[in-house]
C-alpha cells in the first residue's frame, strides 16, 4: 500500500492504481433523490474522494456521471484523477452481450472509458429488459460459460473501453477457474466482496494476495440491512461493544475503526453513504493507525455473519463454498 498525499492507493496487477477508500453509490429502490445523489458525489470529490463504486444495476449512473462531469468542468478534478468502478450485470453475462452492458454504463455516465469494470455476480440471469427476471419458482437463471464472459471483457479492455477488469462476489474456486484458463490474457485485478469485522474473509484474502489480486470490501461497516437480502435479526457491526471500546480509545467513530481495520489488512473499502457528514467522516481514516493489540482484538471477535444473501438458490452460488 503506497501513500499518495494523504490518500492510500493500491497498485493492481496490471499496473493501475486504485484509491484504497472509495464511495459506494448503491441507493435501493430510489431511496435517494437524484439531486441528493449528485450533491453527495460532488461533496465527496470536494472532501477528497477519487474512487467511486457504481453499477448499471444501481440505476443512478446518470447522476453519478453528472456529478463527476460537473466537478471536472469547474476544474476541481481532471478525468484522469477519478477512478470509477462499474459492474456488468447478470443479464449481460453472455459473451455477445458484454460490450452492450458496458456501453449502457458508458452512455449513462457520458464517459469515454471506465477505469475498472467487474462482473457483478458469477450468476447468469436470463437476458432481457427485466434486470431481475423471476417467476413463481424464483429467479430465471441462464446457462453461460463465465470463461467466455471473461474473454469478452478482455476484448473490451483491448478496445480501450475499460482500463482494468475484475470480478465481484467470486469465491476462490470460481476465481481459480479464470486464473487457470488456457490462453488467459489478463488476470482479474480485484475481487469485490462483502467484508467487515463480522465477515473477515481471512482465507479469501490470503488466496487473493497470493495471486496478486486486490480484495475490495463492500459493506465494510455493515449493511444498510435491506430486508430483501438481510436477516433483520443479525447483529449490527456499528453496535459492537469491542469496536465501540476501541473507538473510544482512539477518539474515533466505530465506522472509522472498522474501515481502518480493513485498510491495515491491505483491503480497499467502499463505504456507502449519501449523508454528507458520514461521507466526510468515512474519509478521515488516514491519520491514525490501529495498534497490533487492537487489530488482534478485532480479529478475535467471534461473530461471523453475512448481510448480503442473494442468489442462494443458484446451484453454483459463491457462498456455498467455505471461501
Amino acid at each position: 500500500m503506497a501513500q499518495n498525499d494523504t490518500v492510500m492507493v493500491l497498485k493492481m496487477n496490471d499496473g493501475s492504481r486504485m484509491p484504497a477508500v472509495g464511495l459506494g453509490t448503491f441507493a435501493p429502490n430510489g431511496s435517494v433523490q437524484k439531486c441528493d445523489c449528485v450533491k453527495a458525489i460532488k461533496y465527496a470529490i470536494e472532501v477528497g474522494y477519487r474512487h467511486f463504486d457504481g453499477a448499471f444495476f444501481y440505476g443512478n449512473e446518470n447522476e453519478v456521471g453528472e456529478a463527476i462531469r460537473e466537478k471536472i468542468k469547474d476544474g476541481t478534478v481532471k478525468r484522469e484523477d477519478i477512478f470509477y468502478t462499474g459492474k456488468l450485470w447478470c443479464t449481460y453475462l453472455r459473451p455477445e452481450l458484454v460490450r452492450k452492458g458496458l456501453e449502457e454504463s458508458l452512455k449513462s455516465l457520458q464517459f469515454d472509458y471506465i477505469d475498472l469494470f467487474i462482473i457483478h455476480w458469477p450468476v447468469p440471469l436470463q437476458p432481457g429488459d427485466d434486470l431481475y427476471p423471476k417467476n413463481e419458482s424464483g429467479e430465471l437463471y441462464d446457462n453461460v460459460d463465465l470463461l467466455a464472459t471473461w474473454e469478452a471483457l478482455e476484448t473490451c479492455k483491448d478496445a480501450g473501453l475499460v482500463k482494468s477488469i475484475g470480478v465481484s462476489n467470486f469465491n476462490a474456486r470460481q476465481l481459480g477457474k479464470i486464473l487457470n484458463k488456457p490462453g488467459l490474457k489478463y488476470k482479474p485485478v480485484c475481487n469485490q466482496v462483502e467484508c467487515h469485522p463480522y465477515l473477515k474473509q481471512e482465507k479469501l484474502l490470503e488466496f487473493c494476495k497470493s495471486n496478486d489480486i486486490v480484495l475490495v470490501a463492500y459493506c465494510p461497516i455493515g449493511s444498510s440491512r435491506h430486508p430483501n437480502w438481510t436477516d433483520q435479526s443479525t447483529p449490527v457491526v456499528l453496535m459492537d461493544p469491542q469496536l465501540s471500546s476501541i473507538a473510544e480509545k482512539y477518539s474515533r467513530t466505530v465506522a472509522q475503526i472498522a474501515l481502518r481495520y480493513l485498510l491495515q489488512r491491505g483491503i480497499a473499502v467502499i463505504p456507502k453513504s449519501f449523508n454528507l457528514g458520514r461521507i466526510k467522516e468515512n474519509f478521515q481514516v488516514f491519520d491514525f493507525t490501529l495498534a497490533e493489540e487492537d487489530m488482534n482484538l478485532i480479529n478475535n471477535i467471534p461473530i461471523k455473519t453475512r448481510y448480503i444473501n442473494m442468489f442462494t438458490n443458484y446451484p453454483d452460488c459463491p457462498f456455498l463454498d467455505e471461501y
